[in-house]
């Protein structure tokens, strides 16, 4: 029995290299910064991009291996294996992204070791099954952020990681209470177990203790009511840093929103109404909300609340269509890469903050100009992006679900988001362009911009194929 159980933790070891990766990343990082000089911080930056190649090519083999770890407390399924490919992948980019402010900084490599860290605690939540893994996972996922919005020690990143940090604490708070309710009422704190036992339990405390933990979730997604912090962090702190925090933290909280639902089925709650509701107000106010928006960043802010609600809107519809959950993975990953895209374009230009700053700019930057047109209208859902495909998938998964009216909605919100990047797009053509400074090294984010401009037209063209493997019918070699 004991060589059985060894055999077991190993392979559950083995299962969990993709995290590995990034652990050992994090811990070997954080040492050699500690006496490395600052000329050659690089070799930190380069263990990170090992790192998240090794988490990517330690997922792709077991792509349709599903099973739990460690007694049902960690997943391993095609959910994770998305959210584990993605982090790796826009790791790799924010690594490239944020070379021209960090490079032989006296803190490049503290940052590099956040970054990985904050995408490591993404992948934990995504995965995780059990409460007290996912309270681990959202304090690794939070924690380092705070830090990052406040890198550049000046005081709007002072001020906006201050706000991030208490609603961060305050829904920690409420996440853990929520827990302890769960485990009372349930007497276990893993997933299959809270739902075998949820038919006995006080319908009251499950819901509570559900709705409580939920709480956490949609801080971490930047979802309503906890959505305030998300277009002043966005302002205040550094593009690359909005980048990472309007991203990566993203694509944990919404799996880990679609694991904790089942949890909740016998309770005296319509979790789907309630998942609905909170959707169409996400969405509803991140797009009005930006019409009034002058500064690109706080834009982009907004419109990643936006995003939310359209992903909380395929989540609303997981146990009632089969379609639903490969929707939102596809969702996760197009918007992740139009997100980064539009966020590179805005780091390649970090002295105009303004729209009016970007008048004529087509002038100057043809290329760049066409990169962030094709990111902005695929932030909107056009033809042939990725985000199109995925959000066409996710209204079908809708109307399956009998939430027509709320994807008639979701429409109406996509038609509205299409104003307020035209104000953006449209003084790019016309107008008088300005004297634009040299930023050094802005050929590194220029050059992302341009790559991720095609993978957003690519993943539009490729959408047929991702559904499938993301919906765990065709292997990946």
């Amino acid at each position: 029995m004991g060589e059985t159980t060894d055999d077991m933790m190993g392979q559950d070891l083995l299962a969990l290299l993709p995290e590995g990766a990034l652990a050992v990343v994090a811990v070997l990082g954080l040492l050699l910064g500690s006496f490395l000089p600052r000329h050659r911080q690089w070799v930190v930056r380069l263990l990170a991009a090992v790192g998240a190649i090794t988490t990517v090519a330690a997922t792709i083999p077991a792509w349709n291996d599903e099973s739990t770890l460690f007694d049902g407390s960690y997943a391993v399924d095609t959910a994770t294996d998305t959210v584990r490919v993605v982090v790796a992948c826009g790791i790799l980019l924010l690594l490239v992204l944020s070379l021209p402010e960090t490079r032989r900084n006296a803190r490049e490599s503290e940052y590099i070791v956040l970054l990985v860290s904050a995408g490591l605690g993404a992948i934990l939540l995504a995965g995780a099954n059990d409460l007290l893994v996912l309270i681990v996972a959202y304090l690794l996922a939070s924690i380092p952020l705070y830090a990052l919005v406040a890198f550049a020690k000046d005081a709007p990143g002072t001020e906006a990681a201050l706000k991030y940090y208490l609603f961060g604490a305050l829904s920690g708070a409420v996440m853990l209470f929520g827990a302890a309710l769960l485990f009372g009422a349930g007497r276990a704190t893993a997933y299959p177990m809270l739902e075998d036992a949820a038919a006995a339990a006080p319908r009251t405390a499950l819901a509570l203790g559900a709705v409580a933990v939920l709480t956490g979730l949609l801080f971490k997604a930047g979802a309503v009511p906890l959505h305030f912090w998300v277009p002043d962090v966005v302002q205040g702190t550094r593009p690359d840093v909005a980048a990472l925090v309007t991203t990566i933290p993203k694509l944990g909280a919404v799996v880990a929103i679609y694991r904790v639902s089942p949890l909740v089925q016998p309770a005296d709650i319509d979790w789907r109404l309630l998942l609905a509701v909170i959707a169409a107000l996400t969405m509803t106010l991140g797009n009005f909300a930006a019409f009034f928006q002058t500064d690109v960043r706080r834009l982009l802010g907004y419109s990643t609340i936006s995003q939310v609600g359209y992903l909380l809107l395929g989540v609303a519809a997981v146990s009632h269509s089969s379609l639903a959950l490969p929707g939102v993975l596809l969702y996760l990953t197009a918007y992740a890469l139009t997100n980064l895209g539009a966020f590179a374009v805005v780091c390649a230009l970090p002295a105009l903050r303004a729209l009016t700053d970007y008048a004529g700019l087509f002038r100057r930057r043809p290329a760049l100009v066409v990169a962030l047109i094709i990111c902005l209208l695929g932030l909107v859902g056009t033809p042939p992006t990725g985000i199109f495909v995925a959000k066409l998938t996710v209204f079908t998964a809708a109307i399956d679900a009998r939430l027509g009216w709320l994807v008639v909605l979701a429409i109406l919100n996509t038609v509205a988001s299409l104003f307020y990047y035209l104000r953006w797009i449209l003084p790019t053509l016309r107008g008088v362009p300005l004297d634009l400074p040299r930023e050094p090294f802005s050929v590194l984010p220029r050059a992302l911009a341009y790559l991720a401009a095609a993978g957003v037209l690519l993943t539009g063209l490729l959408a047929g194929p991702i559904l499938e493997a993301v919906e765990g019918t065709v292997p990946i070699p």
